[in-house]
């Protein structure tokens, strides 16, 4: 994914000023160094670890943050802190694709109206590459608390498959005594997460608080 953000970068007016990877010849040193200063906005696609280890200090230093790493939520409230101490913005997201936001959207909607329909069970499926780490994913747990806020009442079955090069496959499914909807949003490559990244890089820039991509898309909440 950094290499993507590297690669498309230019096309959305933006500089790639370095690294923070020390397992990459590319690696500019730590979220302390000085090379950073200056820098407005850092892009993380790494490891739950590695999100609080270099998070917080670059918001500390006034540096707006876009995260797609998952799995660190439970450090959640550490990160929140720096970020509101120090007036800088940050977009959180398991997913920076449009289609994936749009499609949660899509699914809370489907979710409000299967709900009183006692009959119609919902499940959840999610597919990526093997390399994956995190299962299931962020962005299924994102979509179940969506319907689960839209107000489905009823338990949901999430299921994942890890193989191959699969980029990410996320189907939402309602199921009834003769007949199943599906919703099913499918990328077909890794760039629409690099370009949405670089979309909320250059919307948060300026801002203060802790944002989604829901807020960079314009979308208001239960919408």
């Amino acid at each position: 994914m950094g290499q993507l953000v590297g690669t498309l970068a230019p096309h959305y007016d933006c500089e790639v000023a370095g690294v923070i990877d020390p397992g990459s010849p590319l690696h500019g040193g730590g979220p302390d160094a000085d090379r950073w200063a200056g820098v407005d906005v850092a892009i993380d696609f790494s490891t739950p670890d590695s999100v609080m280890a270099n998070a917080v200090v670059l918001a500390r230093r006034g540096i707006s943050l876009v995260i797609g790493t998952t799995g660190w939520s439970a450090r959640e409230a550490e990160l929140r802190k720096a970020v509101a101490e120090a007036g800088t913005g940050i977009v959180v997201a398991p997913n920076f694709s449009t289609g994936v936001v749009l499609f949660e959207a899509l699914v809370a909607q489907a979710a409000k109206l299967f709900a009183p329909q006692t009959d119609f069970a919902a499940f959840l499926h999610e597919a990526h590459h093997s390399a994956k780490k995190d299962a299931p994913s962020g962005t299924a747990f994102s979509l179940k608390k969506a319907m689960e806020q839209a107000g489905f009442p009823r338990p949901i079955d999430v299921s994942s498959t890890r193989a191959g090069f699969i980029p990410g496959t996320h189907t939402v499914g309602f199921d009834g005594p003769a007949e199943t909807v599906t919703l099913t949003h499918t990328a077909r490559d890794r760039t629409a997460f690099a370009r949405g990244a670089l979309a909320a890089a250059r919307w948060v820039h300026g801002k203060q608080g802790w944002f989604t991509m829901r807020d960079v898309l314009g979308i208001a909440p239960g919408g």
